[in-house]
């Protein structure tokens, strides 16, 4: 059997908007590395106090972890930050699953 197109592809993308150390940081990578071993997804992960992060810096300053979870089709840059469903502070394996159904339904 082979796999067909559809499964070689990652519906998702996550984005985690993350700061140095902060331990919901890591809680949050920790998540979404088991979530990935039962469901792949692109990732990208953007440090809000970096330069050229200014953008994100300005949102999400006071509120990270955030992640973005989105349609894999174009870039984080290229989609306005109010099209992608979100998840911040902390949150579970299953919560994330439930939006990426959401998102993938769409």
């Amino acid at each position: 059997m082979k796999p067909t197109f559809r499964l070689l592809q990652h519906a998702c993308r996550i984005t985690l908007f993350t700061r140095p150390n902060c331990s919901l940081c890591d809680d949050a990578k920790s998540v979404l590395s088991r979530l990935w071993d039962k469901r792949p997804f692109e990732y990208q992960e953007i440090e809000i106090l970096k330069p050229g992060a200014e953008k994100w810096k300005a949102v999400y300053e006071f509120d990270t972890p955030v992640m973005h979870i989105m349609k894999a089709e174009g870039t984080v840059a290229e989609t306005p930050v109010n099209a992608a469903q979100k998840l911040m502070h902390r949150f579970k394996e299953a919560e994330v699953e439930k939006v990426m159904d959401v998102v993938e339904a769409q």
